[in-house]
């Protein structure tokens, strides 16, 4: 469709945007009444929001409104899998300038839509505003099909510590579009649009995970979210942990060890967990580390000595120290 959100006007964007999504079982009513209602056959509902904001967690130079709308919805469905629920639905609160073409905030929503598909939910609904800058504010909610929620807060002196994902991808990706370049191409894409293994949350729940977190600040800065709400200490054995030899070449490239990006990048949104070594864990997951008593405060330590480099992503702060 051609001309500006200006032109189209609110509610010809709204028309614009629920006509290209689809649904699924869950969803009683979708878009296009006061609310949508979508069924919640456990009787808990599992709900998480994100924003996006321009400049801050995407530039359009880089990514396109389908990658954006792609990682938006992976962002905030991969917080569900990460309770141990499966996702069902998702809703959009966006706000864009009259002048930005139609096309962008469509190609969004299909974005949108591909991701949801992935994870098995939908887009049921939302709002849309003009301003200024772009934002891009999701709300995603999940079913726990009769299983506990994980939190972060059940991990136990003597579990191990296994995740499963990429790790590091889409930091080394962000090196390489920071430095003007689009290659290698697997871990552009990995910064573009973050692939969770949404199935890997729920297999964990089932399997008696004892805590669980996507890795959306970094490794060590969420394994400490989990050390923190646990009180344990957490140690990761660095050996254990798998480098593409591409990365290392990134790394090479622009004077990082890529282990950097390993520990510290976010937005990979892997799924790490901790488990009792007596389970026995499908080959997906890896076992990267162990959790101990803490010594003191509760912390996360790399081969048994704290990570005196930078330790994660805080929205106020900038990078944290672990």
């Amino acid at each position: 469709m051609k001309g500006t959100v200006g032109e189209l006007g609110e509610f010809g964007l709204i028309r614009e945007l629920t006509s290209r999504l689809t649904t699924t079982p869950a969803v009683r009513v979708g878009p296009g009444d006061d609310a949508a209602v979508v069924a919640a056959p456990d009787r808990r509902v599992v709900a998480s929001t994100d924003i996006l904001l321009e400049g801050r967690h995407f530039r359009r130079d880089w990514s396109t409104a389908y990658d954006v709308g792609r990682k938006a919805a992976a962002q905030n469905l991969a917080d569900i899998a990460a309770m141990g629920a499966v996702p069902t639905a998702l809703l959009l609160g966006l706000v864009v300038p009259a002048e930005l073409p139609v096309t962008w905030p469509s190609e969004l929503m299909d974005g949108l839509r591909d991701e949801c598909q992935v994870a098995g939910a939908s887009v049921v609904g939302g709002d849309v505003v003009r301003g200024d800058t772009i934002m891009v504010s999701i709300t995603a909610l999940g079913d726990l099909r009769g299983q506990e929620p994980v939190t972060r807060g059940g991990a136990q002196p003597g579990d191990l510590v296994a995740v499963t994902g990429w790790l590091g991808w889409s930091a080394a990706g962000y090196a390489v579009l920071a430095r003007g370049f689009r290659s290698p191409r697997a871990f552009v894409e990995a910064h573009r649009r973050p692939e969770p293994p949404y199935h890997a949350g729920p297999a964990a729940a089932a399997l008696g995970a004892t805590a669980m977190c996507d890795v959306s600040d970094g490794l060590i800065a969420d394994l400490g979210h989990i050390a923190e709400a646990s009180k344990v200490r957490i140690d990761i054995r660095s050996g254990a942990i798998d480098i593409p030899s591409q990365m290392n070449d990134i790394g090479q490239a622009v004077g990082v060890d890529p282990i950097q990006w390993v520990l510290t990048g976010g937005e990979d949104h892997a799924i790490v967990a901790t488990f009792s070594p007596d389970v026995k864990l499908p080959a997906r997951w890896k076992v990267i580390g162990e959790v101990l008593n803490p010594s003191a405060l509760p912390q996360v330590t790399v081969d048994g000595a704290p990570w005196t480099s930078r330790g994660g992503w805080d929205h106020f702060g900038g990078d944290i120290e672990s």
